[in-house]
C-alpha cells in the first residue's frame, strides 16, 4: 500500500498540470510501473485531447503487459471526444490497475472497474481517495448535482473592509495575491460579479497576469444599469460576457447588447427583489458551466452566503486597517452565534504580505 500511495501521489502531481485547461473534464494523472520502475506517465492536458491513460501509454518505454497502472480517476468507458480509455488498458494487459477514486459521471460510475475485472485484471480502488476527490471537487459536484461548484473570493483589510468609505479598493492586496486571483479565474468556467462592481471599478475580468484561458464573464444586472462602454462588454472574441437580467430591463438596451454579441439570460427575482441565484446556478449548470468564481461585490457575496449556495470561501486578508468602509459581508439575518456559518478543511498561507484563508463551507445540521 505504501508504494501504491507513492505512485498515486505522483499521478496527482501530474494531474495538476492540467489545471484550468481540462474543464468540463476532470484533471487526471497516470503512472505505469514495472519491476519498481516508472516506464510511462502522462496527464490530461486539455479538453478534447488524449486522456491521461493514453498519454502514459504513448510515452511508455517498454511493453506494459504485467505492469502496475496507477490512475487518479477511474478510466472512462464511453465515447466522447476521445475513445474509451478502459479499452486501451485492456488491450495492453496490465497486471494490476490502482485507482484513486471512482468516476461520478453516470456514463462511467464503476463500469470501468467492472470491465477491467471481467478481463481478469486485478483492481484496487480508493488509494488516497480523499485527495483524488479534492483535486476534482468542481467536477464531482457538477456530475452529482448538475450544479456548478461555487467559490467565493474577495480581498479585505484586517477590519473586514473590501473598500474605503469612498469605494476606493485599488489595491487592498499584494501583486502576489493578484496573480493568484488570475490563476483562480483561469481554473473556473465562469466569473461572476454584480452590476455595482462594474459601475464602481469597471473591471475587465480576464486572465492577464498568468497564462490561462479567460472564463465566461457574468454580470448580475437586473435593470441593465452598466454602460455600454464598460470594459467587460468589450473584446468578445477574446472573452465572452453574459448579462443576467430580468423582465424589468429596458428593451432598447437589450437589443443594443445583443447587437454587441453579449449573451443575455433572463432570470426570476426573489421576494426581496434580487435575482434568484438558485435558479440562475441551475440554468448555468444546464448550459454546461461546472464552476463559478464570485468576486463581488458585497451584496452578491452576502446573498450567496445567506442562501447557502457557496461551496468554498477564499479570503485574502491584507495587513491594513481603514476603519469605516464597505464591508465584505453584509446582513445575513444571523442573531445568535450558534447560527454562524462555519467551515472545515481550513488552510492558511501567505501571498506576499497577505494571508489567504481557504475553507470549505460546512453544511448546516438539521
Amino acid at each position: 500500500m505504501k508504494n501504491d500511495e507513492y505512485y498515486i501521489r505522483r499521478a496527482l502531481k501530474l494531474a495538476k498540470k492540467g489545471a484550468g485547461r481540462t474543464s468540463p473534464n476532470p484533471m487526471v494523472g497516470a503512472v505505469i510501473v514495472k519491476d519498481g520502475r516508472i516506464i510511462g506517465e502522462g496527464y490530461h492536458a486539455c479538453c478534447g485531447e488524449n486522456h491521461a491513460e493514453i498519454n502514459a501509454i504513448e510515452r511508455c518505454v517498454e511493453a506494459i503487459a504485467g505492469a502496475d497502472f496507477y490512475i487518479t480517476l477511474e478510466p472512462c468507458t464511453h465515447y466522447g471526444k476521445t475513445p474509451p480509455c478502459v479499452d486501451a488498458l485492456i488491450k495492453h494487459k496490465p497486471g494490476r490497475v490502482v485507482i484513486g477514486t471512482l468516476d461520478p459521471n453516470p456514463l462511467v460510475a464503476g463500469q470501468g472497474i467492472a470491465l477491467l475485472q471481467k478481463q481478469g485484471i486485478e483492481t484496487l480502488v480508493g488509494v488516497l481517495e480523499a485527495e483524488c476527490r479534492r483535486l476534482n471537487e468542481k467536477f464531482f459536484k457538477f456530475m452529482t448535482t448538475g450544479l456548478p461548484f461555487i467559490t467565493l473570493k474577495y480581498a479585505q483589510t484586517l477590519d473586514g473592509r473590501i473598500a474605503t468609505a469612498t469605494g476606493h479598493s485599488r489595491w487592498i492586496s499584494t501583486p502576489e495575491s493578484r496573480r493568484y486571483a488570475h490563476r483562480l479565474r483561469s481554473a473556473h468556467d465562469a466569473i461572476l460579479v454584480g452590476s455595482g462592481t462594474v459601475l464602481l471599478d469597471d473591471p475587465e475580468l480576464t486572465v492577464r497576469l498568468v497564462k490561462g484561458r479567460n472564463p465566461l464573464r457574468i454580470v448580475l444586472d437586473s435593470r441593465l444599469r452598466i454602460p455600454l462602454e464598460s470594459r467587460i462588454l468589450q473584446n468578445q472574441n477574446q472573452a465572452r460576457t453574459m448579462i443576467v437580467t430580468t423582465e424589468k430591463a429596458a428593451k432598447g438596451k437589450l437589443k443594443r447588447l445583443k447587437d454587441m454579441g453579449i449573451e443575455l439570460l433572463c432570470a426570476n427575482m426573489t421576494k426581496k427583489g434580487e435575482i434568484d441565484l438558485s435558479q440562475l446556478f441551475l440554468k448555468l449548470g444546464q448550459k454546461g458551466v461546472s464552476s463559478v468564481l464570485i468576486e463581488g461585490g458585497s451584496s452578491v457575496i452576502t446573498s450567496v452566503l445567506r442562501e447557502g449556495l457557496a461551496d468554498k470561501l477564499l479570503v485574502i486578508i491584507a495587513p491594513k486597517i481603514v476603519g469605516k468602509g464597505i464591508e465584505g459581508v453584509g446582513d445575513l439575518g444571523i442573531t445568535l452565534m450558534d447560527q454562524a456559518i462555519t467551515f472545515h478543511e481550513h488552510k492558511f498561507r501567505k501571498l506576499g504580505t497577505d494571508f489567504l484563508l481557504e475553507a470549505k463551507i460546512a453544511v448546516p445540521s438539521l
